[in-house]
């Protein structure tokens, strides 16, 4: 009888063994498969709590980075709650990050920020606000991260950037109404897959 148990309880978990590592196997193939379409370069600039914020603070970690302006009516705010969906389902992965670059560093002051990162339920050392000296954020949405330019016009490109541990960019993923949903469930995906790589 204990034998017989023994052989059904086999023959049952053997689907299911063999179906968990073609899956495990399968995000491992899905990480790897990311496309590559540039590296972003060093970096300092200033976050919400008024601290120098340098880019080596992000190295061995995988990010998501978005553009936008606090005063915003149109988009910011829908990128702002899609964000916070990325920081709640990636809570229990420790080297995720995520990174808002303000388009107008003018009005955008780290008590600004601080202020406005409330408003979404930022973590505090995950989800990092960032302002300072628009040539360099121009740099990094023109050249590096190729999403148009910081020049005063307060345009920005609605897309969310992931980017691996090695300050490579790795995918971009639309957030309109339309598309926005798929979208970031698709960059939740990769972004898990990433993040459970080993550098």
């Amino acid at each position: 009888m204990d034998s017989c148990c023994s052989i059904r309880r086999r023959s049952l978990l053997a689907p299911l063994l063999s179906a968990a590592f073609l899956l495990a196997l399968a995000a491992c193939r899905h990480s790897s498969q990311l496309p590559t379409y540039g590296t972003i370069s060093e970096f300092t600039l200033i976050a919400q709590d008024g601290q120098a914020f340098s880019s080596r603070e992000l190295k061995g970690n995988v990010w998501v980075a978005d553009f936008f302006f606090t005063h915003c009516l149109g988009p910011c705010p829908r990128m702002g709650s899609q964000m916070h969906k990325i920081e709640m389902t990636t809570k229990n992965y420790p080297n995720v990050r995520l990174v808002s670059f303000t388009v107008d560093p003018a009005r955008d002051t780290p008590i600004v920020l601080a202020d406005y990162s409330k408003h979404f339920l930022a973590e505090p050392g995950r989800w990092f606000f960032l302002t300072g000296a628009q040539q360099t954020l121009q740099h990094l949405c023109r050249d590096d991260f190729k999403l148009g330019n910081v020049d005063g016009s307060l345009m920005h490109s609605t897309r969310f950037v992931l980017v691996d541990g090695h300050s490579q960019i790795r995918g971009y993923y639309e957030t309109s109404q339309s598309e926005g949903h798929s979208a970031i469930d698709q960059l939740i995906a990769d972004l898990k897959a990433l993040a459970s790589e080993r550098s």
